[in-house]
């Protein structure tokens, strides 16, 4: 366990806040359980919330704290059958950002407690510190008492809010200073094609750190006008749409690490990959691959930015076709808030169809497959400037959430629509969108993953 990193919604924030600073300058206590992702296990994803009762502690001073141990008991019983990680958390009314050395003492007590309350005596627990302004700074353990700090601490929700900054910046967008900031970040796309190349193209330039990239097809002819970098020598030889980006990126950006997975999103290998991201970029055409990523999206306690362009046509009075409309959409979903699947981005009935589109198409009375245009087959088309128009409206949502640029509150820009044709763009906001509760919020990679019975761990692995 070399880095760690913790994300929560920004509710699970407001209620940490709320509790364990109740106005009488006293500290506070809370248990915060947490699945696991990332390939080792280090980002920890907040699940559920203990609030400790103010009069259920023995001591509550500005600076003391002890709280009775069947809170900690209650936490075992709720991590240990899904090998969740337990997080104790307290406040420091004085502002103090560090652990002090009552805290130290404490650890020193609970935390092997917790170890041998586990059935998995391997899985990491921490601890952890709030102040007045949110800030939060913990630390975690593994079972032999080695330390590692937990670096990265988010909070994601309309915006997107760094917690591990007790004197929070505004970090200019744009700036030297952004850049700074990506290189610290792990980004996923899944999808590199006509708008997935682009969009890793751009968070390459600005300086990500790392590049998840996910995507099972290879490089042909038809698609050469639409996938950045990629060559006739790439089709010729059938190369990975990965691969092609990975090495392109190498040329131009090499402080940026490229991981690539050559298999669909839907396979258990890209889920782990995807994982440890701290923002997933859906690049994908089918409601199947949207509908993955709304899972992990929530599973992982990650933002979602969801894009597709559309081509729709009309039949002319002469009875051929015609464009009727050029447009694009982008959506951010934030954990704990609305999915795609609320905002019908994908549906039962859709998912439904491209099942029986790959198994049985002879039983489908239309056998257009979906593509750019709707309405009319299409094998090349010539649709870059429309997928760089969206890629960039969804590289740039996602730096809006982290970095202040808009006049208005982000709230207000949860799925953005534009029409060339009628030169508009719409926007609908968070609040006006409903919101189906998640059964698998912050669950990690407990299996079965995304708590799908089809991706239960393989027999040798539960054996």
């Amino acid at each position: 366990m070399t880095t760690a990193k913790l994300a929560m919604t920004a509710e699970q924030h407001a209620q940490l806040k709320s509790h364990l600073f109740p106005d009488d300058n006293c500290e506070a206590a809370a248990i915060v359980i947490c699945g696991r992702a990332g390939a080792n296990g280090g980002k920890l994803c907040v699940q559920a919330v203990i609030e400790v009762p103010y009069n259920a502690c023995s001591v509550r001073t500005p600076t003391r704290l002890k709280w009775p141990g069947n809170y900690l008991d209650d936490a075992l019983d709720m991590a240990d059958p899904t090998g969740a990680s337990i997080l104790l958390l307290h406040s420091h009314p004085g502002g103090m950002f560090d652990f002090s050395i009552y805290d130290d003492e404490s650890d020193r007590i609970a935390i092997p407690c917790l170890f041998h309350g586990m059935s998995d005596m391997k899985i990491p627990h921490g601890s952890a510190i709030m102040v007045p302004n949110g800030a939060i700074r913990a630390r975690l353990y593994d079972e032999q008492m080695k330390v590692t700090a937990i670096d990265r601490i988010v909070s994601y929700g309309s915006d997107i809010v760094d917690l591990a900054n007790p004197f929070p910046v505004n970090i200019m967008a744009f700036s030297s200073d952004m850049t700074a900031a990506l290189s610290c970040m792990t980004v996923c796309i899944v999808g590199v094609s006509g708008t997935g190349s682009i969009v890793a193209e751009q968070l390459a330039r600005m300086g990500v750190g790392k590049l998840i990239l996910i995507d099972f097809d290879v490089v042909k002819l038809k698609n050469l006008n639409r996938i950045l970098n990629a060559t006739i020598r790439d089709a010729d030889n059938k190369r990975a749409k990965t691969l092609v980006t990975q090495q392109a990126i190498a040329s131009y950006q090499p402080t940026t690490t490229v991981v690539t997975v050559e298999t669909s999103i839907s396979k258990p290998r890209a889920i782990i990959a995807a994982s440890e991201a701290d923002a997933i970029f859906s690049c994908v055409d089918t409601m199947e691959g949207r509908h993955y990523c709304d899972l992990m999206a929530s599973a992982f306690v990650t933002p979602l930015i969801d894009l597709g362009v559309t081509i729709p046509t009309r039949k002319t009075e002469a009875g051929g076709r015609a464009i009727a409309e050029v447009c694009g959409r982008v959506d951010y979903v934030f954990p704990g808030g609305s999915s795609l699947g609320d905002r019908n981005v994908w549906t039962s009935e859709g998912l439904r169809r491209e099942h029986l589109q790959r198994v049985a198409p002879e039983n489908l009375k239309d056998q257009i497959a979906a593509g750019y245009f709707k309405g009319i087959p299409e094998e090349a088309p010539s649709v870059i400037s429309l997928n760089m128009r969206a890629a960039s409206t969804a590289v740039n949502e996602w730096l809006f959430r982290m970095f202040k640029v808009r006049a208005d509150e982000n709230e207000l820009f949860a799925s953005t629509y534009f029409s060339l044709v009628h030169s508009d763009e719409e926007h609908t906001a968070e609040r006006d969108i409903p919101n189906s509760p998640s059964s698998i919020l912050g669950r990690g990679l407990q299996y079965p993953l995304l708590g799908l019975p089809a991706l239960n761990k393989p027999r040798k692995l539960a054996a």
